[in-house]
């Protein structure tokens, strides 16, 4: 791998270019440099992307001494010697070492394992299979794609149209993910996976946080429990969830933030954190170019092609599929794989869970909310599996009544609900809540991506003591139901 930048405008041409080098697009390079097609990546911020610096590595090495210490605080002859403040300057030192301190050099070191060529800058499509690349210095370099260009630009955080927010300068994802301080007193509008976490995160790091909600929960897109669960151990740690609240205006005076709520609250604080949805990073793309309307989503079929244009992918948070870093890699396997067979002039298999259909991102797909307690589901909520037109039904499962919880922590409060197809007799989706549940999600995954039949699940026996034995709880619940 170089890392080039041309100082003319002619064209070098590659058989494939990549714009934007997160994760997402780096995966797209890593399988067609393995394939043997020359690869350039463009990227106008840091190798490794939003995940790695702003987003999932810094947040999570936040939210992982808080959810230890919780767990510490559940277990007598632990939690006497855990009762006091997290050290927070500790746990930022530890958030920094992940984000490498906001340096990519290890991540274009991984790149240049690839052979694929790097250009920073900010990469423009200027016609069909054409990207421009400005560069830091104004050099302009223009690359062209015998095969494909993959738009692998992500999302950016939305901000609303409020009176006063420019003064403000309000929180995004990367602000509150990159803070150098704990601040006093946080406001945090939204009730989504971003504001749960990071609310959870900062109250244990030291701020009081208010969390300001339109609608009449949280976790609105999950089972209605899980949010119901996470908004009550939030109220528990100190934290004030208000729903069925929207943020009307906001200033800061004398560096104080005031908030303004349609319920006629006036809130002070030290910093405010927006965190009211995603937007795709295409305003400045060059769709134009293409006949596409610049700032909106891409849409793809399920080998990530976008409609219309044989040689562009859109692939990641930027087709509005699923807005999750591992859904976006494994797109990015698919579309890579994609690639690869066109440009060799062969067949893509177009079936269901085929190697180039991206068949999980509608049906298995999972995802871990690292709150206290923990959220994780794999698949379908109940409403969904009833809107797609599936006949299901749904059982649920305390969790604090399986042995391995009870042994986990003293406490234990969650709960959990496998969605089952009646018709196929395959699970369409599980949803688990409860300390610790992140990491058994993945078995979750394999039963709905696999269609794993209800009967087959009856020989995958749980290890005794621990939670997973939550499966055979769900199974005697189903087969009592």
């Amino acid at each position: 791998m170089t890392e080039t930048q041309s100082t003319h405008t002619e064209a070098t041409a590659y058989d494939v270019v990549v714009i934007g080098a997160g994760p997402v697009g780096e995966n797209v390079a890593d399988r067609t440099r393995a394939a043997g097609l020359s690869t350039a990546v463009v990227e106008s911020e840091l190798v490794g992307g939003e995940c790695s610096y702003w987003a999932c590595m810094p947040s999570k090495a936040l939210l992982r001494p808080v959810l230890a210490q919780a767990d510490a605080r559940r277990l007598p002859g632990l939690s006497a010697s855990v009762q006091g403040p997290l050290d927070t300057a500790a746990v930022l030192a530890r958030r920094d070492s992940f984000t490498s301190g906001w340096k990519d050099d290890g991540q274009v070191q991984w790149l240049e394992g690839t052979g694929a060529d790097l250009y920073r800058g900010r990469g423009r499509l200027s016609g069909p299979r054409t990207v421009t690349v400005t560069g830091p210095d104004g050099q302009e370099s223009v690359l062209t794609a015998r095969h494909a260009v993959a738009v692998c630009t992500g999302s950016r955080a939305l901000l609303p149209d409020l009176p006063g927010l420019d003064e403000v300068r309000p929180w995004t994802s990367r602000e509150a993910t990159s803070a150098r301080s704990a601040p006093g007193r946080l406001v945090v509008v939204g009730g989504g996976v971003v504001a749960t976490e990071m609310a959870c995160a900062w109250q244990a790091l030291g701020s009081h946080v208010t969390v300001l909600v339109r609608g009449d929960g949280l976790l609105g897109r999950m089972e209605p429990f899980a949010g119901e669960l996470v908004a009550q151990a939030l109220g528990e740690a100190g934290a004030d969830v208000r729903t069925g609240t929207s943020v009307k205006a906001v200033s800061r005076e004398n560096g104080t933030v005031v908030v303004l709520t349609d319920t006629g609250d006036r809130i002070e604080a030290d910093e405010i954190l927006f965190a009211t949805g995603r937007a795709p990073r295409t305003d400045d793309l060059g769709l134009e170019t293409i006949g596409l309307e610049p700032g909106s989503w891409l849409d793809v079929d399920d080998s990530l092609r976008v409609t219309g244009h044989a040689w562009l992918y859109a692939v990641g948070d930027v087709n509005h599929r699923a807005l999750l870093t591992h859904q976006g890699k494994y797109q990015a396997r698919i579309a890579g794989a994609a690639i690869v067979t066109r440009a060799a002039g062969e067949p893509v298999q177009t079936e269901k869970w085929g190697a180039h259909t991206a068949t999980a991102d509608h049906a298995a797909v999972p995802q871990v909310v690292f709150t206290d307690p923990e959220v994780a589901s794999a698949g379908l909520t109940l409403a969904e599996a009833e809107q797609a037109g599936h006949r299901v039904r749904a059982v649920d499962v305390d969790l604090s009544t399986v042995a391995g919880a009870s042994l986990y922590g003293d406490g234990y409060r969650g709960r959990a609900r496998m969605v089952v197809d009646l018709e196929d007799e395959i699970v369409r989706g599980v949803t688990l809540v409860g300390p610790g549940v992140g990491e058994l999600i993945h078995a979750a995954t394999v039963a709905v991506a696999g269609r794993v039949p209800v009967g087959r699940l009856w020989h995958a026996v749980p290890s005794y003591p621990t939670i997973s034995e939550v499966w055979l709880r769900l199974l005697e619940a189903y087969r009592d139901a």
